[in-house]
């Protein structure tokens, strides 16, 4: 038969076809037909491409992308598939491009920004899916951790790990059967991210004879890797916070002689090495054209800098010990990481896992899996558990781990061999926030523990949970480090103001939930954000600020005001800044806020900012409950913006007793066609933190014709 497409009453798309190869035809030109915009930018924002048609301000991540070689190392995975995965995804692609001229045709963005779609070529989902993932594990980090330790010593690092108030990261949780009404498990989950229009994740089913799987798919990348319900097995998964990129401090030099753009050397273990070199062009809207040069040595692909003039030499002769970089600064810097190393992404993973029956299909599958590094949830009808770490994780040195190393130390290359991946018994309940627990061996800076804990909390208020229940946990608002802060820093202050002791008597009362409609949390985010800005323009941090040569795609990991923000945990325990009054800043904050208001509510400032290739003019930005630390989780960035970027980019709920009495949710819905009634159908519940039913009945789905 040909490939069928269904549809429920939010226009989700159950697809279903007669083998695998047809079904992956068919979810590529679904994926074209839903978000034929969000596919083009994805695709160009892959090859580095995207300031061409979008603007400059795109320009930093295109020269990123150009310079680590991204379509490249794409090109290279796609060829390292087995003939069978690659007969699969290239069927996506040609799916892709066989309705994307004509969805393109309807899409007023095409128009509006006066280009056409372009051809997919085989490897371009790998290409999206690196896109997508390649500062997932965070490695500007360890130009933050080199910062700090040059400018303040190595002792200070760990002040500032996010293991105290940390960016969003991704909840999920297990039930066995002995916890549950049904008998049978329930996984649930919500992973936190950019929150993007069209969403990062596309709710679909995909059913031929040998499978009938449902969950939440990338758009742009064949199967279903990350959060999916197979009807006798289901899996989710969350950031293991594993580290795996290395960062190399490179001393490049042109050979006398070679023309622009080659005869680049590399200062290695064992002296000079030639190094691979080329020279691009990005175009860019309005604006010249930008000439970029890429330089690859044996470490990786250099992320930073080059052979500037003054490295230029005309013989053989070298200082190694002349350090390219000083205080904090970084000449040439070179990127290795495990796809560009083995020439994979796991994608074998990826049909592997439609095809799972059991926790121990699932197990075998991620053994493929290379990044981004997991930790995994899983469960299966037959009493099957499974609670792991899935990826590649390289062995080598721990100076490597932590911050940028010397390209011509042989003590800091990777040794070869791969970290075993850990794995752990599930009795009753397993749980997974980004914190150390599971993944602690592979790591540097983790989540707060707070989110696990408090999950682990809620889920053992009660002897059993239904599947109906479980959504309560999504939407849990309290903040435990709103109580730390408030103890250690408010509390103590004596002879405040009368303003200023009134909004100490609104903190006091307050319940510590960052409700949209609360006082109280609009009191302490405004106390916060001002003792953030007064803590980061204090003298003993202002080394740290960041420099006008700090490449612009790296300067999120780089900013003070958001560092400071994140470790005000660690910030903040005595002695932590001995050079520092803390106490100071945070009673000048409190007045400074009764000196000038704080808002009424929390939801008045604390809404969701959608990330958008081209900003609408009449975007809404709602109000939205939780915060970055709570286990509904909408990062503001203290001190910056109250406004939340980063949110659930989608929550379920599986269970397997009864599929159909599962339940998802995406920020905005199934289509990525503004003006379509599907375009935002699923905004209101996600607001609420409801979720829509999963519709399993065929005969209860509406069949689409002429596709």
């Amino acid at each position: 038969m040909s490939a069928r497409v269904y549809r429920d009453s939010y226009g989700i798309p159950h697809l279903r076809a007669a083998d695998p190869v047809e079904l992956a035809r068919a979810q590529g030109a679904t994926a074209a037909r839903d978000r034929a915009w969000q596919l083009e930018v994805e695709r160009r924002r892959a090859l580095g491409s995207s300031a061409a048609f979008l603007g400059p301000d795109h320009l930093p991540w295109d020269l990123l992308a150009r310079r680590v070689r991204l379509a490249d190392t794409a090109r290279r995975c796609y060829a390292s598939l087995s003939p069978g995965t690659a007969d699969w995804v290239r069927a996506y692609t040609d799916g892709v491009n066989s309705a994307l001229p004509g969805s393109a045709a309807s899409a007023p963005e095409f128009a509006d920004a006066g280009i056409d779609p372009g051809e997919w070529e085989p490897w371009a989902p790998l290409a999206i899916w690196l896109s997508h993932h390649l500062l997932f594990a965070g490695f500007p980090a360890k130009l933050w951790r080199d910062r700090v330790a040059a400018v303040m010593g190595s002792g200070a690092v760990a002040r500032f790990a996010t293991d105290g108030p940390a960016g969003s990261g991704s909840n999920g949780w297990l039930l066995d059967g002995g916890r549950t009404t049904s008998g049978l498990p329930l996984l649930a989950g919500d992973p936190h991210r950019f929150i993007e229009a069209p969403g990062v994740y596309q709710q679909i089913r995909l059913a031929c004879p040998e499978f009938d799987v449902l969950g939440f798919a990338v758009p742009g990348v064949p199967g279903i890797a990350h959060f999916a319900h197979a009807g006798t097995v289901a899996w989710g998964i969350t950031n293991a916070m594993a580290d795996y990129q290395d960062l190399y401090r490179e001393r490049l030099r042109t050979v006398s002689g070679a023309g622009q753009g080659g005869g680049v050397e590399a200062w290695g273990p064992d002296g000079w090495e030639p190094a691979e070199a080329g020279v691009e062009t990005v175009e860019v809207l309005g604006g010249e054209p930008v000439t970029v040069h890429t330089v690859e040595t044996r470490r990786g692909p250099v992320v930073i800098g080059g052979p500037p003039p003054e490295d230029t030499l005309a013989d053989g002769s070298a200082d190694a010990d002349t350090d390219p970089g000083a205080a904090g600064r970084w000449r040439a810097v070179s990127l290795r990481w495990p796809a560009r190393v083995l020439g994979s992404l796991g994608f074998e993973a990826l049909p592997a896992l439609l095809r799972a029956r059991t926790v121990a299909d699932v197990d075998r599958a991620m053994d493929h899996w290379v990044e981004p590094v997991n930790v995994v949830l899983a469960a299966d009808t037959e009493g099957g558990l499974l609670h792991r770490v899935a990826g590649a994780v390289p062995v080598r040195s721990e100076a490597a781990r932590h911050g940028v190393v010397d390209a011509w130390d042989a003590g800091a290359a990777w040794s070869g061999d791969w970290e075993a991946m850990p794995r752990a018994e599930v009795h009753g309940q397993a749980v997974m926030a980004n914190e150390r627990a599971l993944s602690a061996a592979l790591g540097v800076e983790f989540s707060a523990p707070h989110r696990a804990r408090r999950i682990a909390g809620l889920l053992g208020s009660r002897p059993r949970w239904s599947a109906a229940e479980l959504p309560g946990i999504h939407t849990d608002t309290l903040l435990p480090t709103a109580s730390v802060l408030l103890d250690r820093l408010i509390a103590p202050q004596r002879d405040l103001s009368p303003k200023a002791e009134a909004l100490r008597s609104v903190l006091d009362g307050w319940d510590r939930r960052m409700d949209a409609e609360s006082r109280g949390a609009a009191v302490f985010a405004a106390w916060r954000g001002e003792f953030v800005r007064r803590l980061t323009g204090d003298p003993a941090l202002s080394g740290l600020a960041v420099r006008p040569d700090d490449p612009e795609v790296f300067r999120p990991w780089l900013a003070p005001l958001t560092r400071v923000g994140y470790a005000l945990e660690h910030l903040t325990f005595p002695g932590a800044l001995p050079d520092v009054d803390v106490l100071a800043h945070a009673r000048e904050a409190l007045e400074r806020v009764a000196a000038e208001g704080a808002p009424a509510t929390w939801g008045q400032t604390h809404r969701l900012a959608l990330w958008e290739a081209v900003p609408g003019k009449d975007t809404p930005r709602p109000p939205v409950h939780g915060d970055h630390d709570c286990v509904m989780s909408s990062s503001s960035v203290p001190g910056l913006t109250d406004l939340s970027a980063r949110a659930s980019a989608a929550r379920y709920v599986w269970d397997l007793h009864r599929r159909e009495n599962s339940a998802w949710i995406t920020p905005l819905g199934a289509s990525g066609t503004p003006g379509s009634p599907h375009y935002a159908d699923q905004l209101p519940l996600w607001l609420r933190g409801e979720l829509a039913p999963v519709v399993t009945g065929w005969s209860a789905l509406t069949e689409e014709t002429g596709t």
